[in-house]
């Protein structure tokens, strides 16, 4: 089952480097796609020299236009069965890339979340953000009547034939908790398995912030609301 990944870089000169070591080291089929999302430090740089020594898919915006565009842009080009994103910063293993691709290979699993809450030896960032991230689960579970224990987590793996599906509106970091509140809309089941986290603080280039937060919130309203919100776009080719 080859493995799609999909990694958002901006601004990421200090960890793009060994992050693609630890992803190139995964024992499991899959291509790598970098999207420079308009970074201003030495990511392209470095990008380059690595594009020419490694199998990497490389695509880069001509200006920042954030997490869910680059999400967009990658997805265009991949070729695998599953689809996963990771973030450019060292702060997830992708070791955890093995029990992820394991989920889907039992029956009917479409959509894998890794879930750092399940994790038995749990780490969490700043007090505020692990209350930020109950919150949007909670209020995700509750808008959907769904049982996810991390909405926010980064690793969200998905069928590449039922993510193409998706009209993905958001460009910025409200991409994520619209792709939940689509598929939940759908009705698609969301599974979990655990997870490794290591949290980086703000000094070392942490980038969501409290706003991003309610733009999550407000994000997953929205589509609960929004009539047709769960509605799939019809495969390229079928009528």
């Amino acid at each position: 089952m080859k493995l799609s990944i999909i990694i958002p870089c901006y601004n990421e000169e200090k960890t793009i480097e060994a992050l693609l070591l630890r992803v190139s080291q995964v024992p499991v089929e899959k291509e790598i796609i970098v999207v420079n999302d308009g970074s201003s430090d030495r990511s392209p740089e470095i990008l380059r020299e690595l594009t020419e020594r490694h199998n990497i898919k490389l695509i880069n915006h001509p200006r920042n236009y954030g997490k869910g565009r680059a999400f967009k842009s990658g997805l265009k080009v991949a070729t695998g069965e599953v689809v996963i994103v990771q973030d450019a910063d060292l702060e997830y293993d992708p070791q955890d890339f093995i029990p992820i691709l394991d989920k889907f290979k039992l029956d009917g699993v479409e959509v894998v979340y890794g879930s750092r809450n399940l994790e038995k030896e749990k780490r969490h960032s700043y007090f505020r953000y692990y209350l930020g991230g109950v919150l949007i689960t909670k209020i995700t579970n509750f808008l959907f009547s769904s049982n996810l224990t991390d909405e926010p987590t980064c690793y969200k793996a998905f069928r590449r034939e039922v993510i193409s599906k998706l009209k993905i509106e958001g460009d910025g970091f409200e991409w994520e908790p619209e792709v939940t509140a689509k598929l939940l809309r759908a009705g698609y089941r969301i599974e979990e398995v655990p997870i490794k986290y290591f949290p980086r603080s703000f000094k070392e280039g942490k980038k969501v912030n409290w706003r991003d937060g309610l733009k999550a919130i407000f994000t997953l309203i929205k589509y609960r609301l929004l009539p047709g919100a769960g509605r799939l776009r019809r495969t390229a080719g079928k009528k």
